[in-house]
């Protein structure tokens, strides 16, 4: 597949996937390549710090108890409400998701007005979920089987079954993601598979 990108521009990549699929490697890998990374996570959890707008919309709506002594909202308490129950997690998703966009296109903007070349990563889980992918110029998703997202978090976060199926459930289903990507990364294999991956994107995006 061949992709014009003008030399001496700033170029915008959107890197998703499935919950577990291997999304941090492969931005880390980017970042070590020389890209700037904005972490859609990390923005989740500033927008909702406390004395942050998103904070007061969500404990209004959710109640004192996902609050933990230090005040911080804690993301399990709310998990275990929003991933049963559909209507809880769209709403949860109207609230943060336009702070978390907010807080993108800020660093997008930043970096462009310091830098008059180079690339940039947004990493998010749900970036196609928020329509942001539409802003950005092209988008990356990380594959891998199911068998190995399972098992990556059951090491990595502990979580249950249960758990990381209605996770999975509450996101957009792979091959539907699969269809918007520029580029798809099997993340099936060695870090050093995946790591030649990323390295002939890159050298897309540097040739071109």
């Amino acid at each position: 597949m061949f992709f014009y990108i003008r030399k001496n521009s700033m170029v915008t990549i959107g890197v998703t996937g499935g919950i577990g699929t291997g999304k941090s490697l492969v931005t880390g890998i980017f970042r070590s390549l020389g890209a700037f990374i904005i972490d859609a996570d990390i923005l989740a959890r500033e927008v909702v710090g406390p004395d942050m707008p998103a904070y007061h919309k969500i404990v209004s709506m959710f109640g004192d108890s996902i609050i933990d002594a230090d005040k911080k909202i804690n993301r399990k308490k709310l998990g275990e409400i929003v991933f049963h129950d559909r209507v809880s997690l769209k709403q949860l998703e109207q609230i943060i998701h336009p702070e978390v966009i907010r807080e993108q296109e800020k660093l997008i903007h930043d970096y462009r007005e310091k830098n008059k070349e180079g690339c940039i990563i947004v990493d998010a889980p749900l970036l196609i979920e928020a329509g942001f992918h539409e802003k950005l110029d092209y988008l990356i998703v990380v594959s891998s089987k199911t068998d190995i997202q399972e098992e990556r978090l059951y090491q990595r976060n502990g979580m249950t079954q249960d758990e990381v199926e209605r996770r999975r459930l509450a996101q957009l289903p792979m091959e539907e993601k699969k269809q918007l990507a520029d580029w798809i990364i099997d993340n099936n294999g060695t870090r050093e598979d995946t790591r030649d991956q990323v390295k002939k994107i890159w050298e897309i995006i540097q040739e071109n």
